[in-house]
């Protein structure tokens, strides 16, 4: 297929707008997601026979800056870092601010007991321990005889 080039003045400019403005690339759902999942620690979750293991990569937070809520069998943990330096000489300020949060929620199941949950954050790495109740921690498995 050849480019075909027009000498009307009138198309070059909303063909080019149109093309920087409709470009899905920049302005369309795909980079909407991409800035949205960026901005969402990644999530690890595993799962035994005793608990749920629960890995947040949450990199340049302290543990002060988590909080971590169960209301009604939803787990939110959330986290907000606010950061602000000021730097003064004799011809100049400059001040420089930054602000970074998240907030994820996950629905637990009702074989979690919620008032045991265990927190820690070490390495950038936020580590929960989910234990399971009593009741429906995995039974060892049992053979049964056949006479």
């Amino acid at each position: 297929m050849n480019l075909v080039k027009s000498n009307k003045k009138e198309e070059f400019f909303p063909s080019l707008l149109s093309d920087f403005f409709d470009n899905n690339r920049f302005f369309g759902n795909r980079w909407l997601d991409r800035e949205f999942n960026n901005s969402l620690p990644a999530v690890n979750i595993k799962e035994d026979g005793k608990q749920f293991e629960i890995e947040f990569a949450a990199p340049g937070f302290s543990k002060n800056d988590f909080k971590i809520d169960v209301e009604n069998d939803v787990m939110t943990v959330s986290a907000e870092k606010k950061q602000e330096n000021n730097e003064e000489h004799k011809h100049f300020t400059r001040k420089e601010f930054s602000y970074n949060s998240f907030s994820r929620s996950f629905t637990l199941p009702q074989s979690v007991n919620a008032d045991k949950i265990d927190a820690r954050y070490a390495d950038g790495v936020l580590h929960l321990q989910v234990p399971k109740k009593e009741e429906a921690k995995a039974l060892p498995k049992k053979q049964i005889k056949v006479e």
